[in-house]
């Protein structure tokens, strides 16, 4: 802890500041506001209530107005710090508001109402998590069956495209045979054909084949992704000829040669992907939105979707069914992360 506190005090200038330490402490602070300031304004806001969040000027931490039971009044009241006709200042019960006029009462003593303009009058407001937005939308919400979807879709496309893209990678870097640079070429070139231009003939495919409105329609079409055979391929040419060479002079077959040497050898860059299917798959909106028709097969992105209605978004449990569903994401983010560092590195190498 000390060496961490040192490292993070010293000054280029000696115990003075420098100009340079200013500017790379501004620029270290500044990337970590844009990094997770969004994150943390997603989780904040997730907690307010409807009324908070259409505040302006909006606010880091939820917050609530304070209410009190006044005696003749069934609900409980608002309180307002008020600027009275007289030119004092008390704190009030907010009976009704009419237009710009508020009808206050001291909740001590609420015989007599005083009225005062709305800009005379501020919220008594303490910091309140509005937890409820969490809660309710199991009520309404088939969160469970949603939650179920979307695992099942996300760990059989993860597992497929680590089978096809790994088994790709390895032909494309360990065979050598005619117009082998051509397929790798073409298969990085789909990288720029965005999917708006895919979506009607993987349409026509799904429907052709029955797929339609099924997880498995969600599944097929995205497991071979060219960033992962490129990914896979480069990291494979790191790999050791000899090593294959050796495997064939002991009578292994191909299958034994990829199977017990190529895939534990190709582990960082597989945990790699499969980092980025996770991330692909449990995030993807349009095309199981293209693809299911029936409620009950609907994924948690789409899930979501029906908290927008035409006339009414309800943002509250949007933002907090939103932080729910990140959380499988970070989870297998923070138990992959160590081999990211490895594994892009290494594809990098030859």
């Amino acid at each position: 802890m000390s060496r961490a506190i040192t490292f993070l005090t010293r000054r280029r200038g000696g115990r003075g500041w420098h100009w340079t330490d200013v500017f790379i402490w501004t620029w270290l602070i500044g990337g970590l506001i844009v990094m997770f300031g969004p994150a943390l304004w997603l989780v904040m806001s997730s907690f307010k209530s409807p009324a908070q969040l259409a505040e302006f000027p909006p606010t880091l931490l939820p917050y609530a107005t304070e209410q009190v039971m006044v005696e003749g009044y069934d609900k409980p009241l608002n309180l307002f710090t008020a600027k009275l006709p007289d030119g004092t200042t008390k704190v009030m019960a907010e009976v009704r508001r009419i237009g710009i006029v508020s009808q206050l009462v001291d909740p001590e003593e609420p015989g007599e109402i005083v009225k005062v303009n709305i800009a005379d009058r501020e919220p008594v407001r303490q910091v309140h998590f509005a937890t409820e937005n969490y809660t309710e939308p199991f009520e309404h919400f088939d969160f469970l069956q949603y939650l179920k979807n979307s695992v099942f879709v996300t760990v059989i496309a993860t597992l497929i495209t680590l089978l096809t893209n790994s088994m790709a990678a390895f032909a494309l870097s360990k065979y050598q045979f005619r117009g082998r640079n051509f397929v790798l070429l073409l298969i990085v070139g789909t990288l720029m054909v965005p999917l708006s231009v895919l979506l009607v003939p993987l349409y026509s495919v799904i429907s052709a084949v029955g797929l339609f409105d099924s997880l498995w329609g969600v599944i097929l079409p995205t497991v071979a992704t060219p960033t992962g055979v490129f990914l896979l391929r480069q990291y494979m040419l790191t790999i050791p000829d000899e090593l294959i060479d050796a495997a064939r002079m002991d009578n292994a077959s191909e299958w034994q040669i990829y199977w017990r040497i190529i895939l534990p050898l190709a582990a960082p860059a597989l945990a790699v992907l499969a980092i980025f299917s996770v991330v692909w798959r449990w995030n993807d909106f349009l095309w199981p939105l293209v693809v299911l028709s029936r409620k009950e097969l609907y994924t948690l992105q789409v899930g979501l979707n029906t908290y927008a209605g035409e006339l009414n978004v309800q943002w509250h449990f949007i933002l907090a069914m939103t932080v729910v569903t990140m959380i499988p994401v970070v989870l297998v983010f923070v138990f992959l992360q160590r081999y990211i560092t490895a594994g892009i590195a290494g594809t990098g190498l030859k």
